[in-house]
């Protein structure tokens, strides 16, 4: 993976798209098709040759182009009036110490790999977004990063996070943020990266914008 600013804001972007879709499920009860099938593709597909290619394309991105921007802004209102999701920046904090950990665990690596593995095969059967893929991926997340810790304390209407349905399509996606930061790992994005080019990225993430 080529060190430079377009691959870091695809998989910012990516994070910031999964994590939208987390606050989606956890607020709403569903969840955007498109986006949803995009953040789990993409942690199924080992064709891809590029950063983009693991998306799609950039417009399978485009949420996730928008949340980073405002939310990488300094500003607390969004154009649309809403108010900046604090949320969303703290799951994309959090996940990011997880997958340093993760990176430090080659064992439960593995086993995360393993799983990713058994799930492919699945698709054989079953479409991406079919629900023995999502509870397939969100078992992974469950029995091998969130052990790790610190778990992920995700917010909501508490009737939306106690239906397992739900439960397991925010445990998938946060499975693929892992993956995105796993992305932004190998693009040599870091914590300086994300402070000291802050500006950069989000410059970046509006020409992205621009060419859709």
């Amino acid at each position: 993976m080529e060190s430079n600013t377009q691959n870091r804001t695809i998989a910012l972007a990516a994070v910031f798209q999964c994590v939208d879709g987390v606050s989606q499920i956890a607020n709403t009860g569903s969840v955007d098709e498109t986006l949803f099938n995009t953040c789990i593709n993409s942690v199924l597909n080992d064709d891809a040759d590029t950063a983009e290619g693991l998306y799609g394309s950039l417009k399978n991105l485009k949420t996730g182009l928008t949340s980073m921007m405002y939310q990488l802004g300094s500003g607390q209102i969004t154009p649309d009036g809403k108010p900046k999701d604090m949320e969303a920046t703290r799951y994309a904090l959090g996940l990011l110490h997880l997958e340093k950990k993760l990176h430090k665990n080659p064992e439960v690596f593995e086993q995360v790999l393993d799983g990713i593995k058994d799930t492919q095969k699945k698709l054989e059967f079953f479409d991406i977004g079919h629900e023995n893929i999502t509870a397939s991926l969100a078992d992974i997340y469950a029995n091998t990063i969130s052990n790790i810790g610190p778990k992920i304390m995700v917010k909501g209407e508490q009737t939306h996070l106690a239906n397992p349905g739900n439960a397991s399509k925010i445990r998938a996606l946060l499975l693929a943020v892992i993956r995105a930061e796993l992305l932004w790992r190998q693009a040599v994005g870091n914590r300086w990266k994300l402070l000291l080019e802050r500006s950069k990225l989000q410059k970046q993430a509006d020409v992205f914008l621009i060419q859709l």
